[in-house]
């Protein structure tokens, strides 16, 4: 490898992995973080629905396992899941 492509490289990794060093990110790293755009994420918290910090009273930023979480809401079962549960009802109140 060239020491051009090395250090592509190199820049390539330490942008992928910033996110795994960072507590606290800035509004712009959270959208591409998230993979939306600033102005959804600008609606979710205008409408209060995922956590932020302004401890500037302007600049927002978000603490990162808070957005893990938020991404983790609102949870779809699978397929496998639903029919499991359909079959134990079914099973303990006697319907074929």
């Amino acid at each position: 490898m060239t020491r051009e492509e090395l250090l592509e490289l190199a820049e390539v990794l330490t942008e992928k992995t910033k996110y795994l060093t960072k507590e606290t990110l800035t509004m712009k790293e959270v959208a591409e973080y998230m993979g939306c755009s600033t102005n959804w994420l600008y609606k979710l918290t205008s409408e209060g629905k995922i956590p932020f910090y302004k401890p500037f009273g302007k600049m927002i930023f978000f603490k990162k396992s808070e957005v893990d979480a938020f991404l983790q809401t609102n949870r779809q079962s699978t397929f496998a899941e639903i029919h499991a549960k359909a079959a134990a009802y079914c099973q303990s109140n006697n319907i074929l």
